[in-house]
């Protein structure tokens, strides 16, 4: 009884139904529930996932026995795919888990509870927990699996979590790409067989595939309508989300850890803990599971993420590996003159032995190249004090080349097979460091450590990872734990992000891994934003960053002006666009400042002013998405409004052009009916003004009606171009 005492007061409501030792468990957040039956000695099962149970509601659950397990074991269920499945150490690959106890904790911000399972014959623990936000619509869910036998169990699958989807006319919404064309979206039905989305880079998860997905369970996805359940697995290495749909009436949904390769042998006594999946649900369509997703990540896991980013200029694309003093003042100074706040000095800036001067050498040598840059980094931290800006620099800790003093020196610290030759990455002579050697993690711990140490004035670092796991081997991890290489790797990547975080918890820290490589909730703990792509075009920015927002807020997803023609593409887009689209993540500049047209920098300094008034709305709002530029209607639209609905801020981007062409027309979403909002256009180029500049409408008209938006812009003849965009300010009037 006192159990069933304290699930009342820390769970929300725990019902005895049927005999004394059987309970139902209700986890809640704000505006959603799961609720399971956790009897005594019995096996716990899902009864429900979705909106919040009332009261009245909970007690129609009394006496039911669940759709399916909440954490299906291999053994005595043998046809279904499980969560869980194990060998022992006398060969039995069977597991039956029955609940001992619920636990619950309360803080704060959230409700943990934890059901113990116990093998019925082996001791063979299993914690399934659970934590509910009190503020979010967020309940993330994992396991602890604890080896209480004498001998090693050795762990073939270990799913973090399982949710039954019923099924009916259910869409999956999930991420595709690759290199320079990430976070693509792709849409389709749910049909019978088995659906994987999976990841074996070993380093980046997230350049072809993401670990987050949606469940549209009414029909084809909708923005801003219908019942949405989301997924994102909070883990930064290899991983696999099934879903399988066999012959009853749910779509089957694991999410963990991929095992293949990676069979884990736990030894007596040792305790494995999963990553965790965030779920959410939203019957406000794919963009409310999105805004629930973003709140929740700039609350409790992005780092530092109720803080605005700065805007800066990278050097990357606007002098490569070209570095050296007076190039970084210059870049310094424009930045500085068009309103810019920070200035990142990208690749090529080391090596003393082996100058940096293009990607096959060097790595790991993170020493400056005074030959490039004789003042050194005490130079250019006294340039930007100068110019009145901050300085950040590009480091690339977990590799080497084998043309390095580092690899000369430790030839035992990169992952490689015994007795085979390294496989080599980007120019030929790349090779990654084992982070599963303590060694390894103190050195890398030691490339910030002591950059931060004798310059602490550096404000922002970009850390890059341009390698995957290419060798299946570890030259520190004995001979039987060779399979747990990927896992070790993640845990000693987490090590050093830990010492990091504790001792530079203010400084920013941006996820690049050959552009969006490292888009993923769990490493975004120790980061405050990752590079979206290795592409800048701005178009194609359009259809990467719409993806990129199903999951990821603005204010984590990097996106910079850049030049015309565009390096990856070679399409020329004018200035006016790129802006429009930068500004709708966190702005930044990938450019040659010093190439650019007097009025071109005019325009880009009217940009960055307007930028600082509206990024509050657009770092930290809610985003509404309003037309798909997968939807192929010839635009896509956006909008961020403040959590108070007083302010808000639109976007319109032409993705097509023709003659005599017909758009829709946009209506808007999140607005407060019965407020009155003033409009008035941001980065304006035409030569008069828009027929709503200025103009007052209602909430409830913007939201049933939307603006008429010209679909090219007024400008002289020799001006004119094929694309238009537009970005327009909302501000709430008494």
């Amino acid at each position: 009884m006192n159990l069933k005492k304290r699930m009342k007061t820390f769970v929300g409501l725990c019902l005895l139904s049927g005999g004394l030792f059987a309970q139902n468990v209700c986890v809640s957040t704000p505006n959603t529930s799961l609720l399971l039956s956790a009897p005594e000695g019995g096996e716990l099962r899902i009864l429900y996932y979705g909106q919040k149970l009332t009261d009245a509601d909970l007690r129609t659950f009394e006496g039911e026995r669940g759709i399916d397990a909440a954490y299906p074991v291999y053994g005595l269920t043998c046809i279904t795919e499980t969560a869980l499945s194990v060998q022992h150490a006398d060969g039995n690959m069977t597991l039956q888990m029955a609940v001992e106890n619920v636990a619950t904790t309360d803080a704060d911000n959230a409700t943990e509870t934890t059901v113990r399972l116990k093998d019925k014959v082996y001791p063979f623990y299993i914690n399934v927990c659970y934590r509910a936000y009190k503020d979010v619509d967020i309940i993330e869910a994992w396991t602890e699996i604890t080896n209480g036998e004498k001998k090693p169990v050795t762990l073939n699958q270990f799913a973090s979590a399982y949710l039954p989807i019923r099924r009916g006319e259910v869409w999956l919404s999930h991420l595709h790409g690759s290199w320079a064309n990430e976070g693509r979206l792709v849409q389709e039905p749910l049909v019978s067989g088995m659906k994987v989305i999976k990841n074996k880079d070993g380093a980046r998860n997230s350049h072809t595939d993401h670990a987050e997905v949606m469940f549209s369970l009414d029909g084809q996805p909708r923005e801003n309508q219908g019942r949405v359940i989301g997924a994102a697995l909070c883990y930064g290495g290899n991983y696999k989300l099934r879903i399988d749909t066999h012959d009853d009436e749910y779509h089957h949904f694991f999410a963990g850890i991929n095992e293949d390769n990676s069979a884990y042998h736990l030894e007596k006594g040792e305790t494995f803990v999963t990553p965790q999946l965030a779920l959410t649900y939203s019957d406000e369509g794919l963009s409310g599971a999105s805004r629930n997703f973003h709140r929740w990540g700039r609350e409790y896991k992005l780092a530092n993420g109720d803080k605005l980013r700065k805007i800066l200029l990278n050097s990357w694309e606007g002098v490569y590996f070209d570095i050296n003093q007076e190039g970084m003042d210059q870049m310094m100074a424009d930045i500085a003159s068009m309103g810019g706040e920070l200035f990142v000095m990208d690749d090529g800036w080391f090596g003393d032995k082996y100058p940096r001067n293009k990607d096959n050498s060097s790595l790991g040598d993170w020493v400056v190249d005074q030959r490039k840059l004789p003042e050194g980094i005490e130079g250019l931290l006294a340039d930007a004090k100068k110019h009145g800006i901050e300085f950040g620099i590009w480091i690339e800790p977990e590799m080497t080349n084998t043309v390095s003093e580092l690899y000369e020196q430790h030839p035992e610290w990169i992952i490689k097979a015994p007795q085979r030759e390294p496989v080599l990455g980007r120019g030929g002579t790349q090779l990654v460091l084992d982070l599963s050697n303590p060694e390894v993690q103190d050195f890398v711990f030691g490339v910030v450590d002591n950059l931060m140490t004798k310059y602490p004035e550096i404000d922002y670092i970009k850390w890059d990872a341009n390698m995957p796991i290419s060798n299946h081997g570890s030259q520190y991890l004995p001979a039987d734990k060779q399979s747990h290489l990927y896992i070790e790797y993640h845990r000693g990547f987490a090590k050093v992000c830990d010492r990091i975080r504790a001792k530079y918890p203010d400084l920013t820290i941006q996820a690049c891994a050959s552009g969006g490589g490292r888009a993923n909730w769990g490493i975004l703990p120790w980061f405050d934003e990752f590079w979206v792509s290795d592409d800048t075009d701005a178009l194609q920015r359009v259809y990467m960053q719409w993806g990129t927002s199903y999951f990821f807020p603005a204010i984590a997803m990097a996106s910079h002006i850049s030049a015309a023609p565009n390096h990856q593409t070679f399409r020329t887009i004018p200035l006016k666009y790129r802006i429009d689209v930068a500004m709708s993540g966190r702005l930044g500049m990938e450019i040659q400042p010093k190439n650019m047209t007097d009025e071109e920098k005019a325009l880009c300094k009217n940009a960055i002013a307007e930028y600082k008034q509206i990024r509050p709305i657009v770092q930290l709002g809610d985003l509404y998405r309003l037309v798909s530029p997968y939807d192929k209607l010839g635009l896509a639209s956006l909008m961020y409004v403040t959590p108070e609905k007083d302010k808000a801020v639109f976007y319109w981007w032409k993705t097509e052009h023709f003659v005599n062409q017909h758009l829709p027309r946009v209506v808007m979403a999140g607005l407060d009916p019965d407020k009155l909002y003033k409009v008035h256009e941001l980065n304006r180029i035409d030569n008069v003004p828009l027929s709503c500049e200025g103009k007052v409408y209602s909430g409830a008209y913007l939201m049933a009606n939307g603006l008429e938006i010209p679909y090219n812009h007024i400008v002289d003849y020799h001006k004119q171009n094929d694309y238009a965009s537009r970005v327009l300010y909302l501000e709430a009037v008494k």
